[in-house]
């Protein structure tokens, strides 16, 4: 029998604020960034259901509202940088469900946390370059956390490209990418090769959705 995997609630007292905040914000967000939405196909246009890990580039701060609006439908625990949590925007980013990681050195309460939401038929999103990329418009390589997170957890990931928005002259673009299930390309335990094979693999896509939205 296929296991029932589980979904996240569509409503929740400890996720009011949060709600409040998407709700409030979504007209005048819409309305200022005017995205356009683009997909690698038809199976990247189904709605995506139950435990996710979604991934996309990084060229600037606002990324995590860049994919939100890539799937506005969805409560996103977004993953971000501990330094963050060391300022006075600690307070907002904890109720807007940032959890807090420290790049070069993940510890375990962390991939726990982030375990458990996807196990939990929740949405988990993240940036694999680790830092902001430099602007030339060329992605970091990716790092292969989230291959293993994807795998724990039985999600499957999910990648997006945000095409930085330019005000007054563009549109912000959003390519979202057929899922990829991690889980069904090996056969027993993968070694560290495979692992980092799959990352590049990923890369590779991602880069696939930016052709897309550079030429879309």
């Amino acid at each position: 029998m296929k296991e029932q995997k589980k979904k996240a609630k569509l409503f929740s007292l400890k996720y009011l604020f949060v709600d409040f905040v998407r709700i409030t914000g979504a007209i005048p967000t819409l309305l200022w960034y005017r995205p356009k939405f683009l997909y690698e196909n038809q199976e990247a246009k189904k709605k995506i259901r139950g435990g996710a890990l979604l991934i996309s580039n990084h060229n600037c701060f606002f990324d995590p509202i860049y994919v939100m609006l890539a799937v506005w439908y969805r409560r996103h625990h977004i993953v971000c940088n501990q330094a963050f949590y060391n300022t006075k925007a600690r307070w907002f980013l904890e109720r807007v469900l940032c959890i807090p990681i420290d790049i070069e050195n993940p510890g375990f309460q962390t991939m726990k946390t982030i375990n458990d939401h996807l196990v939990n038929g929740e949405l988990v999103s993240m940036f694999p370059e680790g830092h902001i990329n430099d602007g030339s418009g060329e992605m970091r390589g990716f790092k292969s956390g989230m291959v293993l997170m994807a795998m724990r957890a039985g999600v499957p990931i999910v990648p997006v490209y945000t095409r930085i928005h330019e005000p007054r002259s563009s549109r912000l673009k959003l390519v979202i990418g057929e899922p990829v299930d991690i889980n069904r390309m090996f056969d027993g335990r993968p070694t560290m090769s495979q692992i980092e094979e799959v990352t590049q693999m990923l890369f590779e896509k991602e880069n696939k959705l930016k052709e897309i939205a550079f030429k879309s």
